[in-house]
């Protein structure tokens, strides 16, 4: 059924044309379309599964068909013949999934089965504000509270006027081999996003050059155009308990998880790796800014470290160390401090006004339990 999908949406695209996007209206059209290609070909092939804790994934057709022909002939040798195919089936399986995570350096859990569901506290114990969720609508609007803060929170902007700006350099045209490289990086075992395409669908099928060109050809457009299309800046959120906690009645003792669409998620990694580069060839980021950084590691922070502290000794100092975390810096970062900041940057302004946009007019949906607001 996944090779059908597959096929479905590859064969959809040989009536798609991406290579002339000239405004944002085209721009919204196109990804539109490939949307609903995308969707059409999912409820064409897709087929709901029902998921107990019965369900194996190693289950192949040859144990099928070793089940049946025991349950015809109830043969004492055919039962020895299904048990024997259920062993070699489980441990080829097994071993392959070992092996995966040896050589690719994926994390021991994904060896450990998930089937289960996990239920959340029921929504009248969640208060928000001294009073109880006992509706759905004060559930979604207690989460929104909550994971949504900054939004209108007003910023001082007199620090920028200690900034100088950095000259204007040109902003280049995404290539193919950027997105392979970035596509190559994402792990295939992840779980499918509200687009219903994996990564290991996307691999297969931008394998295709005409399919690279499509999407390479809308993220340029993308940045040309200061648009960030809605279909990709829609989201949908699922909230699970944070764990150790020792009471579950307010939404801070959540963690909202966002799942985003895989080829937004895709474009906005070649974006990131762009405007990083940008940033780091202006010298915007201050020497002693390490995390997250390419070619920074964990090293350079030690030797920065370690260099601090012998030149206090030189001095006859000692030294002292304050470490300190900014806890959820990035959701509660300001948008329009932001988008000052790229420009002074020395980024063009079709980026800034891309990245504008591209904070704006966004739209999630929360899951909680089978609950969607």
């Amino acid at each position: 059924m996944k090779n059908a999908f597959l096929e479905e949406v590859i064969s959809s695209f040989k009536n798609f044309n991406a290579s002339n996007i000239t405004s944002k209206e085209v721009l919204e059209h196109m990804v539109n379309k490939l949307n609903s290609i995308v969707n059409q070909a999912w409820n064409k092939n897709a087929k709901r599964s029902r998921i107990t804790k019965h369900s194996k994934k190693w289950w192949s057709e040859e144990c099928n068909k070793a089940l049946t022909n025991y349950q015809s002939t109830r043969s004492l040798n055919d039962w020895k013949i299904f048990k024997k195919v259920v062993k070699d089936t489980k441990r080829a399986f097994f071993d392959l999934k070992i092996q995966e995570v040896t050589e690719k350096s994926h994390s021991p859990w994904e060896l450990t089965s998930w089937i289960n569901k996990q239920k959340l506290s029921a929504t009248e114990a969640i208060k928000h504000e001294g009073q109880p969720c006992l509706m759905l609508e004060n559930l979604w609007n207690a989460l929104y509270s909550t994971f949504n803060t900054v939004l209108h929170r007003q910023v001082n902007m007199d620090v920028f006027n200690e900034l100088s700006p950095k000259p204007i350099t040109a902003w280049a045209p995404f290539s193919k081999e950027e997105f392979r490289q970035a596509l190559n990086k994402y792990n295939n075992l992840s779980a499918p996003d509200p687009d219903k395409l994996t990564w290991r669908h996307l691999k297969i099928v931008l394998n295709l050059d005409s399919w690279m060109s499509y999407i390479v050809n809308i993220a340029n457009a993308c940045i040309n155009l200061g648009h960030w299309p809605n279909h990709f800046k829609q989201s949908s959120m699922v909230i699970i308990h944070k764990p150790n906690k020792t009471a579950y009645d307010s939404p801070k003792s959540f963690r909202p998880i966002v799942l985003l669409n895989t080829i937004r998620k895709l474009i906005e990694k070649v974006i990131a790796e762009c405007l990083q580069f940008h940033i780091a060839k202006n010298d915007f980021i201050h020497p002693s800014q390490l995390g997250g950084l390419k070619f920074k590691s964990t090293t350079d922070a030690g030797v920065t470290l370690t260099h601090i502290i012998r030149s206090g000794w030189i001095k006859n100092k000692t030294t002292s160390i304050l470490a300190f975390n900014i806890a959820q810096f990035f959701p509660f970062l300001n948008h329009h401090m932001l988008v000052l900041s790229l420009a002074k940057a020395g980024l063009e302004l079709k980026v800034t006004s891309f990245f504008e946009d591209f904070l704006v007019k966004r739209k999630t949906n929360y899951t909680w339990n089978e609950s969607s607001s």
